[in-house]
């Protein structure tokens, strides 16, 4: 979520009045927000698409609510220490947490462990543990409409008899002490971006979030007038058209058979009933097709936690698979590719194949994903229900992501087009007609300045090393990984240092290339991504032949208040994963709507951003999907890139030779071993069309009145882009 000081001032209307206010009390506002926390409740674009949705459903006056768990350690603090990452644990509630309210009387049991009993009246879970889920709520407000939503939390509690009632009759202080294991659950977010890790305490989290909020849910339903009691009986039959519940990603996944457990088990609806009341209540976003990242629980630990959500999801993926065989006679294949359940090794329950079969509606994030989805992750499903598969393409809400970080371009946009357009961003194509405005291209121009300068001056204080602020900002910046390719990148920056040391009296364009974002702490190959850039920073930075022509700068702790800071300084946004690996993306967005030019690969929405804008206005580089299917099908051999391109050679010579490592000469063997004989994002067959797009960049970067005009045309064209737009989808 970030910081909430300033945004919720924008979406009230009292910025300008608490500015004043704050003023004359001889204070400073900016100094003031700059003491706020960030919420860093979530890893990377997922969680922060969910922070842009409550923005927008607020905006929209739809009634939302956000639910999560209230980490008391969220995402990892990030220093960099002699060039390598250390994590340092995120004590964001050290000073309190002045947004949140904490409502004790919505409290709610959740249970683990125990057994099932089967009699005749239905199945019974009995002997299982209690922890209590403790809501703390957060108001989520809209812009300018007297709308205030709500995001509710889950913290965990012990009850307090919580190990007191068995066999502790003697240890009351051990039994006090061990409250600690229940309240763990909400103790830390786990830190991997687009990886699974199949940790019980991680399952207990998605669990703990889905049981509290659908009791929450239903607690709700059965308070209104919908939720109409036959006497005793609570009739269900109106709940999906009175709740809508949307699985962000499969990690909320357990809410379908928690679901069906309550129907079931509880209220005592008939099995058939439930699942269709189950279905139309559900629908799943999915979020990326790496098979990494997939959730793919055993059923071991799920048997020993949930034993009962384990018999539904088996009675689920039967009756599932009855219908498949009813539709697809002796094809055994298909069964297997479509159960729920894989076998081999350990079993394993596939939650995104639970999604798919328990939701009414499954949605893709740009177009080229939806369609990935459709054609090869899911196939099987997607010919059996073709019309449940659909698009939603990302968005970012303009409240944040352009009045609140960059109010220069925001008024500039308003004295041409009005205010409107921050709730209607379909208006900015108004801003064509200003294509050619001279006086408009040298206003732009001059907002971009102005946040280059104030972000030099931030970089001066904060790394000690002189910026030139009419370099090119490139800029780099999302959760280090390697099919973001930040080693392409790095390539790059060396390949650019030994054309400067190979010609110095040759003209370059002078350029601070910034690199920043959080590796997960397990993630060994990310972690060296990180050690390497900045040992080519150190060489780079401190080279006289080089001097002010080219800086590398890693961003140390990159976050939604530091991206705040960067988007709207930056001229080059660098959007170069291998085409098919990027669901959509969302800082690419970011970065359109506050003025920078896009590099980037036909991947996730940078496909609909260049449709929208033009491809010949941004820098659309490399293979698309279809040259890396046919060069999966031959056979990817880095080795043949490498011999023949010398400028490649001669940098990834210098990585292995320790030309940046001369103390440790086989520090970058890992990495290098890594690109020749195991790189699956085939950085290698990307890098010459990377380079000579680069060198198109810099002679655009030349002409500064053709680079601003191409600028005004891709805000104008960054409408379809908010988040607005995608809820209302």
């Amino acid at each position: 979520m970030g910081r909430t000081l300033q945004n919720t001032m924008i979406n009230l209307g009292l910025q300008n009045a608490c500015d004043e206010a704050v003023y004359q009390l001889g204070l400073d506002m900016e100094e003031l927000e700059e003491i706020e926390e960030d919420a860093g409740l979530g890893n990377g674009g997922l969680g922060r698409l969910a922070a842009c949705f409550l923005d927008s459903m607020a905006t929209l006056g739809l009634a939302a609510y956000g639910y999560g768990i209230r980490y008391e350690y969220g995402i990892f603090n990030q220093k960099i220490r002699d060039g390598w990452q250390v994590e340092e644990a995120d004590d964001w509630l050290r000073h309190g947490n002045p947004w949140e309210k904490a409502r004790p009387e919505y409290m709610l049991p959740v249970h683990f462990y125990g057994r099932v009993e089967h009699s005749a009246s239905g199945a019974k879970w009995i002997d299982t543990q209690v922890v209590l889920a403790l809501p703390y709520d957060t108001p989520v407000p809209g812009y300018m409409n007297n709308t205030v939503n709500t995001m509710r939390l889950w913290s965990a509690r012990a009850p307090n008899d919580f190990n007191l009632r068995d066999f502790n009759v003697g240890d009351y202080i051990q039994a006090v002490l061990d409250r600690n294991l229940a309240e763990n659950i909400s103790r830390v977010l786990y830190p991997n971006d687009n990886f699974f890790e199949g940790k019980e305490l991680r399952l207990k989290q998605e669990y703990f979030v889905v049981a509290a909020t659908l009791q929450d849910i239903i607690r709700r339903f059965k308070a209104s007038k919908f939720g109409s009691t036959d006497s005793v009986r609570t009739v269900f039959d109106s709940f999906p058209d009175q709740v809508a519940i949307q699985l962000n990603d499969t990690h909320p996944a357990m809410a379908i058979p928690e679901l069906m457990r309550i129907f079931v088990d509880i209220e005592k609806l008939p099995w058939d009933k439930a699942w269709d009341i189950t279905k139309r209540t559900f629908a799943y976003t999915n979020h990326t097709v790496l098979p990494e990242a997939l959730e793919r629980w055993p059923v071991d630990l799920v048997e020993k936690l949930l034993p009962r959500h384990l018999q539904i999801i088996y009675e689920i993926n039967q009756r599932h698979l009855d219908h498949i065989a009813s539709l697809f006679p002796n094809d055994v294949d298909r069964l297997r590719r479509m159960s729920l359940i894989e076998e081999g090794g350990t079993k394993r329950i596939n939650m995104a194949h639970l999604c798919i079969v328990g939701s009414h509606a499954v949605n893709g994030v740009a177009k080229i994903h939806s369609e990935i989805v459709k054609t090869q992750v899911f196939e099987d499903f997607a010919a059996l229900e073709p019309e449940k598969f659909q698009n939603k393409t990302n968005g970012i809400t303009p409240r944040r992501w352009l009045l609140l970080c960059n109010p220069g371009l925001a008024e500039l946009i308003a004295e041409k087009i009005g205010e409107d357009y921050v709730r209607d961003l379909s208006q900015l194509t108004k801003l064509h007609k200003f294509v050619d405005d001279d006086l408009f291209i040298r206003e732009v121009a001059k907002v971009k300045q102005e946040n280059k300068v104030k972000f030099a001056l931030y970089l001066e204080k904060e790394y000690k090393v002189k910026i030139n602020p009419s370099s090119m900002f490139d800029v780099h910046v999302k959760r280090i990984h390697e099919y973001k390719r930040q080693l392409m990148n790095c390539l790059h920056i060396i390949t650019m240092y030994n054309r400067i040391r190979r010609d110095p009296s040759k003209l370059f364009v002078p350029r601070t290339v910034i690199i920043g974002g959080k590796a997960a702490p397990g993630y060994h190959m990310a972690k060296m991504i990180i050690k390497l850039i900045n040992a080519v920073a150190q060489v780079v930075n401190n080279d006289p032949m080089v001097g002010s022509k080219l800086k590398v700068i890693f961003l140390e702790n990159y976050r939604v208040s530091l991206a705040e800071k960067v988007i709207p300084a930056t001229d080059l946004s660098e959007q170069i994963s291998t085409a098919g690996t990027e669901a959509s993306g969302t800082g690419n967005m970011k970065f359109m709507l506050n003025g920078a030019l896009t590099i980037g690969t036909m991947d996730g929405a940078n496909v609909e951003m260049a449709e929208e804008a033009g491809e010949e206005n941004l820098f659309i580089f490399g293979m698309r999907v279809e040259d890396v299917s046919e060069l999966d099908r031959k056979g990817y051999n880095a080795q043949l890139y490498y011999d023949r391109l010398p400028e490649l050679k001669q940098a990834v010579d210098q990585i292995k030779s320790g030309f940046f490592s001369p103390k440790d000469p086989n520090l970058f063997n890992d990495v290098v071993n890594m690109l020749f004989h195991h790189d699956r994002f085939k950085v290698f067959a990307d890098y010459e069309a990377y380079v000579k797009c680069q060198e198109k960049v810099s002679e655009l970067y030349l002409n500064s009145k053709a680079w601003t005009k191409m600028v005004i045309r891709n805000i104008a064209a960054a409408g379809k882009f908010s988040s607005d737009r995608t809820i209302k989808e």
